[in-house]
């Protein structure tokens, strides 16, 4: 096993690619914290952890706000000792509008949650990762980062951009402690991240673009997988990536090249 005795914290790992990253380092040894706003999905995705034989600590939390997400990661250390693994993926695609049409309180929760929940999550992570070295992968998209042509996801993408900076930033100040951090970015995958978005308008501002094929050029029509995610994580978490830090990677099909 890959990750034998190691912990791993999960933010967003409700469903989706959360839920694939904690059920994949799970089944490679790793015990593994679960947190999302949503109680009744931790458990279903702690019984799956379980059910493979591995074990799972359900924490509901919200990672905009700083007592919480301090006292998730508390809650870790105290119930196994330690944390080496840390997967930033909570996140919403929030509301997409026009400039006149996005307000400021749209504003301040999709980057409350997309940003100041990646930043909240690694800075109280980070004083235990630095303990014996470990690994950070932040979600970010290649919305705002190679592809700007979803009109109308400026909160988004500014948040998904933020999100790749952070990351660079944090890479050479945490290396030498061993502490590694990488960004993946995905193109359309199929989760549920879409019945969320609350879009407004959008049809009378984007540019009037089609692709008969398909957008992505490995696959045409079809999205990529939570479990060519899982397995780009793992990678990421794993000694097989032990060189690799201050890294994005596109997980997107070639999509984003087109789309661009």
């Amino acid at each position: 096993m890959q990750l034998q005795d190691k912990v791993a914290f999960v933010t967003g790992a409700g469903s989706g690619i959360g839920k694939g990253a904690a059920v994949i380092m799970a089944k490679e040894g790793a015990k593994v914290a679960i947190l999302s706003r949503t109680e009744k999905q931790l458990k279903d995705v702690a019984a799956e952890i379980e059910d493979a034989g591995g074990e799972a600590l359900i924490i509901t939390g919200d990672v905009s706000d700083a007592a919480q997400m301090e006292a998730a990661v508390q809650q870790i250390v105290d119930k196994w000792g330690r944390l080496d693994i840390v997967v930033a993926n909570a996140g919403i695609n929030g509301v997409w509008a026009s400039i006149e049409e996005l307000t400021p309180e749209d504003w301040d929760t999709t980057l409350g949650i997309n940003l100041k929940g990646t930043f909240l999550t690694i800075k109280y992570a980070t004083p235990h990762l630095k303990k014996q070295g470990g690994a950070v992968v932040v979600v970010s998209s290649v919305n705002g980062t190679r592809m700007f042509s979803n009109t109308g996801a400026t909160a988004y993408s500014a948040s998904k951009a933020g999100q790749l900076a952070m990351t660079k930033m944090l890479a050479p100040e945490l290396a030498p402690f061993k502490v590694r951090i990488n960004c993946i970015c995905p193109g359309w995958i199929a989760t549920e991240i879409g019945d969320n978005t609350d879009r407004r308008g959008i049809e009378e501002i984007k540019w009037p673009v089609q692709y008969p094929a398909g957008t992505i050029p490995l696959t045409g029509k079809l999205p990529g997988t939570i479990d060519q995610t899982s397995d780009l994580i793992l990678f990421l978490v794993s000694s097989a990536s032990s060189h690799i830090t201050g890294t994005e990677l596109w997980i997107d099909g070639g999509q984003s090249l087109v789309q661009g």
